[in-house]
């Protein structure tokens, strides 16, 4: 039986609150974090992803308090990623109530960093966030074209995307959580070659980011290798739900996990 296809929205939140804009500028508020998750799981949400986009050391308890509000109203795994620089980071919010955590930054400054978190949790914790984009013009190239970036895909590693996720997924990623930084926010659809590039590279579950704007969009993304989807905007701004996306799906012939009934929420999707 085919592994059903997730989709996953995600609550980008700064100072405890949703906020959302285009390859991470020009951000605006989209909402209560538990309101939303609240909804995403009534409506049949597979998971829920929760990034702390400000991320900052003063931020944390902050994040910890939010993710731990979150958790007591979901029935969903939850991942929470945002400043994950140590073990203790990982434990702290695993006991807040995340499932799984995701790592970036720390991860490319430090490698060793998957190694530690995977045989301390087992790999099914970790996720390795990777923001990518195409080399722009006038830098130095990578193998693939694509780099991996930091700060909101505003700085450039000069890291060559697919060698990294691929170092990565053998270092203990469970997961790779592949964001476009080109894409991302424009809602003109998922960056297929990224994702066909990725996919070829490494066996763990690439869940694709950055781009969707419309629920057509979501199967070419499955077509291209992807085994989970994720979105933001349009599901905060409720432009397209999870329901239509399922539905789109499941009309291409991908496999998807019917929406469970719970009180006070919607029927299956």
């Amino acid at each position: 039986m085919a592994v059903a296809v997730r989709v996953i929205p995600c609550l980008d939140v700064a100072g405890g609150r949703v906020v959302k804009g285009v390859n991470f500028t020009g951000l605006r508020d989209a909402g209560d974090p538990v309101e939303l998750a609240r909804r995403y799981d009534a409506e049949g949400a597979d998971e829920l992803t929760f990034l702390d986009i400000t991320a900052s050391s003063g931020g944390r308890q902050t994040t910890l308090e939010v993710v731990s509000r979150t958790a007591e109203q979901v029935f969903i795994p939850l991942t929470v990623g945002g400043g994950v620089r140590s073990v203790a980071d990982v434990d702290a919010l695993l006991r807040a109530g995340a499932d799984k955590v995701g790592v970036n930054t720390a991860a490319i400054a430090r490698p060793q960093l998957l190694c530690e978190i995977a045989d301390r949790f087992g790999r099914q914790v970790l996720v390795l966030s990777v923001d990518a984009r195409r080399v722009p013009p006038g830098a130095a190239a990578t193998e693939s074209g694509f780099e991996v970036t930091t700060h909101g895909g505003r700085r450039g590693t000069g890291l060559d995307a697919l060698r990294w996720a691929a170092r990565a997924a053998e270092l203990g990623a469970g997961e790779i959580l592949l964001n476009s930084m080109d894409a991302d926010g424009t809602r003109d659809g998922f960056d297929l070659e990224l994702i066909a590039a990725v996919r070829a590279v490494v066996s763990v579950p690439v869940i694709a980011s950055g781009g969707a704007g419309a629920a057509r969009h979501f199967p070419p993304a499955v077509a291209a290798g992807a085994d989970a989807v994720l979105a933001a905007s349009v599901f905060h701004y409720q432009q397209v739900s999870i329901g239509e996306v399922k539905q789109d799906l499941a009309a291409a012939g991908v496999p998807i996990r019917l929406a469970p009934v719970r009180p006070g929420g919607p029927a299956a999707a």
